[in-house]
């Protein structure tokens, strides 16, 4: 494999050398080993070497081809250099020795390679100085190039770099910088328009700046440049030949003066252009620089200055290095501006640096890589020390050396952005209120500066050390800000434009007021000039009388007498340098627009600006009282008392708006205003501006205007009680309002505010009182019928700017809002003292319940409701109304203005003709409200307690009334008239409380005059009203526990007979009343249960009845009367009824008209005919006498009774007919639990009896049997009622008759799992084996009953058997002692089989069961064989086959008979007259 690298180089050529060489030294090892043969021949083989002719042309110094190496360069990819150190040396070694140029340059170039790649395994570099040496001593400029590429990595260790600057090699590096002047061969950068540009036919010569010595010591010049060239070409100029130009410090040979030793004297092939070499030298004074920091760690300033900077800011270097800015080369500029900002920081010459004109030179550049020079202007701008006391603008501007050079703003926005956003301004256009700035500004900047700096730039072509004098710039006029008033950091003009910049950012509110305080305060004391143009010509020794100057002569007079008198040169000649700086600056500003005093343009933008601050910036300005007021004051005074006023540009809309501002801002303020006699001021103007008001005025009027500013003004002055005291004391300011007012319809936006300025105004009731007088309500009315809800309703986006009836609707909603603050309805925070005037002069004019909503209602809710057709119970209103109100409106609108007199009730009085025709009750109109029951109302408890009011009024006319109808006088109008409004009030009454709840409660203590109009018999429609009033009110317990105490039910009581179609809301009312028990009393009393009986037997509706039932149900269920009702109703009707009623009120009512034979009830035609008649006589005669005496009380006879069926010879127990029960066992009982303790109390009375009535004991005893095996739930009953052990102790009585019932009891109760249980813990066996003895023919039962008991595995039965030897009677038995007499001998044995088997599967007694058992011969034959046949199912079979029943109406037994026709006629009308 090739390879061709800086450390081997090896081909085809090498590795034929290398075969050649070692076939060569083994052909002569071979030879000598023959000829020495006799000895043991050594290859020698640490002199063998191969020598490689191919590689004799390439220069290597150690281990390294210097060729390749070179080639190679610091790519960084290419193989580490092994050994750096040594090779490094030998490099330096081989440079120090070879007398040649080219190989000196070609040692340097890989010097510089090694170091640049191992600087930090080489460490420093003992020679440095003596490389400076020859850097500063050589004449070529191929030589002199490497030298400085080689210094650039030297200085990669620090150390070096005090060796250069221990070697002077910093100014060396400095004039070698000064060389880029002379670079004329720069590539073209396409620049922005504003650079200055040049024609090629421009070249000018150069300037004449050398001086040189000739052989006799002659000096000769000034010659250019070229001039020298020639010079040196004829052989003039030698080597030695003395030189001199401006900014040498004295006579130097020619090959000292490094522009004339590199242009004229040097040789060679340069690796650098001027401009190149200078930017390499400036990085390398910037990492020198870097090196050394201006703080430490701590960021404390380091003192002394580091050394590098102080050698970079001695007067030797600095200006050079500052001048390279006029090369205009972007990256020379870049990094010169790098490198001052470095040498600069914390620099003590920095106040100094002005003096080098850097300020000029950076400023002319024409580039776009602006970032590095803004951040050094940024830094130094205002740390220069120049003098600029005539410098006009703020005081940041006065700081900064920038003051002159760019506008006020652009200064402003260099130290209040970041580099990086100043860089963007000064590169783009820019026209905003902190920034006018664009490319001709730029332009000019740049056109202005080179004017001022003349012919230095082109001196510096011939002569590159040439050092600028400084001279200050006059301030530069830019003609786009001529028009402009900068202050702070705004332009005001464009601050105040709300149309481009509506919202613009106030950084310092607070500091910007102030400074516009300032300026406001020296526009107003501004004067005109103090010098004149002949003597600013005077100061400048120029000629006068002589026209206009040009102005390069004025430049060139300035710069002689500037530089022959400037502080630094001359220090007594200050006064005289200021007079010249003053009379140029005056000269070059000539130009810019002059006013003689002040300028009104800027007062209204100072005006404006102050405005934009207190309104948009409240919060930061509300501590601080406006210290504006005495100018503010005074700008308004003499605006007003101007007669110029309306034909000029006046300052009064502005100066008012501000006022309005300020006030608005702070209360401090409004008080200051005050104490200034501002209100006072403010009034003329108004009056001033109002009275040239007209119907034709628009609102971009001047007066309209400030007629707007003013009203805002007092609007927030009247917040303040000493400010509402004052405008108290000025009548005028009202009627001016009012007036602004009228003129209102074309100047709607004017009107609104004219109507906040009143609504402010009733804070006080006072100024409330003079708004009233000056007729304020009649313009406040007239606006609000020109709103349309249906703009608000529509979902239409709209403003106020392009819709006028939004406008309009606005101005409507604020009238709203002043009427409510002028009556005082607003609650809360907006509450403003009440006004009863006002409010009644409002509630005649938009109706009372308008009025009140103002305290409620949204504008818009009021607003759409005065602007609709309405009918409310409170508000009936229409067009007519409308209009009617609009024209009353006008004309007392028309008088106040015109005439100044008015209605003098101010329309308390007022009233709308179609309101005169209606009833109004408590502000409510009553036929709508009967209407419109459900409306909601405000005050519903009012108004029924209005209404009560009526009714009582209108009661005894009522009676009057009837009475007088009833002897047959003749009705009149006026009489029907009463009685429809007394009916509508009653309906009225009667909704609000049902839609009401609570309103009830009114009633309490009224329920008299109610109860009596219920008695207004002929008047149907009052009583119907009257008795819905109490059926409602009864839903309320206070009510009825207040009509409990009226006593007045007999009067509803006679409803029953007298109302007939009200009879279902009698009993509906009846009923709720019922739950009182002193009610329920009082109804005992008054006969309540014979009407209601009535309407039980006799109505004809099945509902009345089915509520009469249930009405009884609750009136038994009362603990205290509830018994004394039923006992009554008893003696009427059987008391299944009353159970029926509580049960099932409409069933009770079938029961009543039905049939009936059940266990429970015997009822039929005669029974129901017989009640019915009955109760039908009583309540007519107890009728008559209550219609006549309401106080009359009823009462039964005690004796009374209502023979109502024939029930003789029927065996009745708790309430049950035995014989039909029996009949019918499957009977649904009503309380079954009551049947069976009367039933067994009943047989145990039988069963204890000596000779008790055989049927009876029958009949009891087979009901008893019939119930358990139909309800054998009940059974469980039994133990614990105490009653078993009379039934087993009656199986011993002497009577047969009784143990046989004993025994079937026990039959059916062996079934029961509790009763067997009871029964084994009695002497249960023995009293059943005598009863079995007693009673043959009952043996076959008892042995079921004890084979049941048996199988309940009752241990304690079966040792009493044993005990009483049943089993062996039970033997004998089966041996047919003792069955002779028994029907079915074979059943009975089976049953007695079957116990005797149930007792042998006792586990504690069955083995001596089945021992007597064995004993026996009878056993033998019955114990292995069934007895199931022998068994009849026909025992029980009596008991259980009784019809399915389920209530009172289905039993099978009873006969409800339906009758075919339908019932007589009910003659329950009664004639009252007879």
């Amino acid at each position: 494999m090739d390879h061709a690298k800086s450390n081997l180089i090896w081909n085809y050529k090498t590795r034929e050398e290398l075969r050649d060489a070692f076939e060569a030294e083994i052909r002569a090892f071979n030879i000598d080993k023959e000829l020495g043969i006799a000895s043991v021949i050594s290859w020698n083989h640490q002199e063998f070497e191969v020598r490689y002719e191919c590689l004799a042309d390439e220069i290597k110094i150690g281990d390294y081809y210097l060729r390749l190496l070179l080639e190679e360069g610091e790519n960084e990819e290419t193989s580490t250099i092994k050994r750096s150190y040594e090779f490094f040396n030998e490099l330096y070694h081989r440079f120090l020795l070879t007398p040649k140029v080219n190989m000196k340059c070609l040692c340097l170039q890989a010097l510089t390679i090694v170091y640049g790649k191992c600087y930090e395994e080489i460490g420093p570099f003992s020679d440095t100085k003596y490389i400076v040496g020859m850097l500063e001593r050589c004449t070529d400029k191929l030589e002199r190039d490497r030298l400085i590429l080689f210094l650039n990595k030297l200085i990669l260790n620090k150390k070096n770099v005090k060796e250069i600057m221990d070697s002077s090699g910093v100014r060396i590096l400095v004039d070698l910088l000064t060389l880029a002047h002379l670079h004329t061969s720069r590539a073209t950068v396409p620049l922005q328009s504003n650079v200055i540009e040049a024609s090629p036919d421009m070249k000018r010569d150069s300037e004449k700046e050398w001086y040189f010595g000739n052989a006799d010591k002659e000096r000769l010049g000034p010659y250019s440049f070229e001039e020298m060239q020639e010079f040196w070409k004829n052989g003039v100029l030698t080597p030695k030949t003395r030189c001199w130009a401006q900014g040498m410090d004295g006579w130097r040979a020619l090959q000292a003066i490094p522009q004339l030793k590199w242009c004229l004297l040097a040789h060679g092939q340069a690796v650098l252009n001027e401009t190149d070499l200078a930017t390499l030298i400036l990085n390398m004074l910037i990492t020198m620089c870097e090196y050394y920091p201006s703080r430490d760690q701590d960021n404390a300033i380091i003192r002394p200055l580091p050394r590098i900077k102080r050698l970079l800011t001695d007067n030797t270097c600095l200006s050079h290095i500052v001048q390279l800015l006029v090369t205009f080369d972007p990256i020379l500029v870049e990094k010169v501006a790098n490198l001052l900002y470095h040498v600069m920081q914390d620099n003590p010459q920095l106040p100094r640096l002005y003096l080098s004109g850097v300020f000029f030179f950076i400023m002319m550049y024409t580039g776009s890589n602006v970032l590095p020079i803004a951040r050094f202007l940024k830094y130094t701008h205002l740390k220069q020390a120049f003098r600029s006391e005539e410098a006009k603008g703020q005081d940041l501007v006065q700081r900064s050396v920038l003051g002159h050079i760019l506008p006020e703003a652009m200064v402003c926005y260099l130290e209040n952005y970041e580099s990086e956003k100043f860089s963007e301004i000064f590169l783009g256009e820019f026209d905003t209120p902190e920034a006018i700035w664009s490319n001709e500004m730029r332009r000019l900047t740049i056109e202005k500066i080179a004017a001022h700096l003349a012919d230095f730039t082109p001196r510096l072509q011939s002569n590159t050390r040439a050092l600028y004098q400084y001279c200050p710039i006059p301030a530069i006029s830019y003609p786009q800000l001529e028009n402009e008033l900068f202050c702070n950091i705004y332009y005001l003009k464009h601050l105040c434009d709300a149309t481009r910049f509506p919202d613009w950012p106030i950084k310092d509110p607070v500091k910007l007021l102030k400074d516009t305080l300032d300026a406001w305060k020296k526009e107003v004391e501004k004067k005109p000039p103090s010098m004149s143009i002949d003597e600013a010509y005077e100061v400048l020794n120029l000629p006068k009388g002589q026209g206009m100057h040009d102005e390069s002569k004025i430049r060139k007079a300035y710069f002689r007498l500037a530089q022959k008198y400037h502080p630094d040169k001359n220090p007594d000649g200050r006064d005289i340098f200021e007079k010249v700086n003053k009379a140029y600056e005056f000269l070059c500003t000539k130009s810019i627009r002059m006013v003689d005093g002040p300028d009104p343009e800027n007062i209204i933008l100072i005006l404006k600006t102050q405005s934009i601050l207190f309104n948009r910036y409240k919060q930061d300005l509300e501590p601080y009282k406006y210290a504006g007021y005495p100018m503010l004051i005074k700008t308004i005074t003499m605006e007003t008392s101007d007669d110029q006023l309306f034909s000029k540009v006046s300052l009064l809309p502005a100066s008012t708006e501000l006022a309005f501002h300020t006030v608005n801002c702070s209360a401090l303020n409004a008080e200051e205003l005050r104490r200034e006699n501002g209100i006072e001021v403010l009034q003329d103007g108004f009056a001033r501006c109002v009275a040239v008001l007209t119907n034709s005025s628009k609102k971009g009027d001047m007066a309209v205007e400030v007629c707007g500013h003013i009203c805002k003004c007092y609007s927030v002055a009247a917040q303040f009680e000493e400010c509402r005291e004052k405008i108290t004391e000025m009548p005028n300011i009202i009627r001016d309002l009012c007036r602004l007012l009228y003129f209102g319809k074309s100047l709607p936006r004017t009107a609104m505010l004219a109507v906040e300025c009143v609504a402010s105004f009733a804070v006080d009731y006072w100024l409330q009182t003079h708004l009233f007088q000056a007729g304020i309500l009649w313009h406040l009315l007239v606006y609000l019928f020109s709103y349309d809800y249906t703009l608000e309703e529509s979902g239409i986006q709209k403003c106020e700017e392009t819709n006028q009836q939004e406008v309009s609707n606005c101005l409507a909603k604020l009238c709203v809002t002043a009427l409510s603050r002028l009556g005082g309805y607003l609650p809360g925070e907006k509450a403003t003292p009440e006004n009863p005037t006002i409010r009644k002069c409002l509630a005649a004019l938009l109706s009372p319940y308008v009025s009140r909503r103002l305290s409620k209602d949204t504008p818009a809710e009021i607003l759409k409701m005065l602007n609709s057709n309405t009918e409310n119970p409170y508000l009936i209103w229409s067009n007519g109304t409308r209009a009617e109100l609009l024209e009353f409106l006008e004309g007392q609108q028309e008088s106040m203005v015109k005439r100044g007199d008015c209605d003098k009730n101010y329309g308390a009085e007022f009233v709308f003709s179609e309101h005169a025709k209606e009833l109004i009750v408590g502000e409510v109109f009553v036929r709508v409200y009967n209407e419109q029951p459900t409306f909601p109302l405000e005050l519903p408890k009012t108004f029924a307690a209005s209404l009560l009011d009526y009714i009582g009024s209108q009661a005894q006319y009522l009676h009057t009334l009837m009475a007088i109808t009833q002897t047959g006088k003749v009705e009149s109008d006026q009489h029907e008239d009463r009685l429809r409004r007394a009916e509508m009030a009653l309906e009225a009454l009667r909704n609000v409380i049902k839609n009401n709840p609570g309103a009830e409660t009114e009633c309490i203590g009224h329920f008299k005059l109610i109860f009596s109009l219920l008695r207004v018999h002929g008047a149907g429609q009052v009583q119907q009203l009257a008795l819905e009033v109490v059926n409602i009110v009864t839903a309320n317990q206070e009510c009825v526990n207040n009509i409990a105490e009226s006593l007045v039910l007999s009067n509803l009581l006679v409803l029953l007979h007298s109302l007939p179609s009200s009879r279902q809301l009698v009993l509906e009312t009846l009923y709720a009343l019922m739950s009182n028990t002193k009610i329920i009393k009082e109804a005992m009393g008054k006969g309540s249960l014979i009407y209601l009986l009535d309407m039980f037997c006799n109505s004809t509706q099945p509902q009345v009845r089915a509520q009469t039932a249930e009405l009884f149900a609750k009136m038994i269920t009362d603990k205290l009367i509830g018994p004394k009702v039923r006992i009554t109703l008893t003696k009427f009707l059987p008391s299944v009824f009353m159970d029926a009623m509580r049960d099932n009120p409409e069933a009770s009512v079938h029961i009543f008209e039905g049939t009936h034979e059940n266990p429970e009830l015997i009822w039929n035609d005669n029974s129901r005919e017989k009640v019915s008649a009955t109760v039908r006589q009583m309540m007519l005669d107890h009728f008559k006498q209550q219609r006549d005496n309401p106080d009359v009380n009823w009462k039964l006879p005690e004796d009374f009774t209502v023979a109502y069926s024939e029930v003789g010879g029927e065996l009745s127990v708790g309430g049950v007919f035995l014989r039909i029960f029996i009949a019918q066992p499957g009977w649904v009982l009503r309380k079954p639990r009551e049947f069976l303790i009367g039933l067994l109390d009943k047989l145990t009375e039988l069963l204890e009896t000596n000779n008790p009535h055989g049927e009876t004991l029958e009949t009891v005893t087979t009901a008893a049997v019939c119930l358990f095996h139909s309800q054998p739930q009940l059974a469980d009953q039994v133990p614990p009622l105490g009653h078993l052990p009379k039934v087993i102790q009656a199986l011993n009585h002497k009577n047969n008759v009784i143990p046989k019932s004993s025994i079937r009891v026990i039959h059916a109760l062996s079934d029961n799992e509790l009763c067997v249980r009871a029964m084994a813990m009695l002497e249960t066996i023995g009293p059943l084996m005598n009863g079995m003895k007693a009673r043959s023919d009952m043996v076959g039962l008892a042995s079921e009953s004890l084979n049941r008991m048996f199988q309940k595995e009752q241990t304690d039965l079966v040792a009493q058997g044993l005990k009483v030897e049943l089993v062996p009677y039970l033997l004998r038995l089966l041996e047919g002692i003792g069955l002779e007499n028994v029907e079915n001998p074979a059943a009975t044995k089976a049953q007695i089989v079957n116990a005797l088997k149930s007792m042998t599967r006792s586990l504690q007694y069955g083995e001596q069961v089945n021992e007597i058992l064995s004993r026996s011969s009878v056993w033998s034959a019955f114990k292995d064989q069934k007895h199931d046949l022998f068994i009849s199912e026909t025992q029980s079979a009596g008991y259980l086959t009784g019809p399915g029943i389920a209530g009172y109406l289905t039993s099978g037994a009873m006969s409800t008979v339906i009758p075919s026709g339908p019932p007589p006629v009910d003659n329950e009308v009664v004639n009252l007259a007879r």
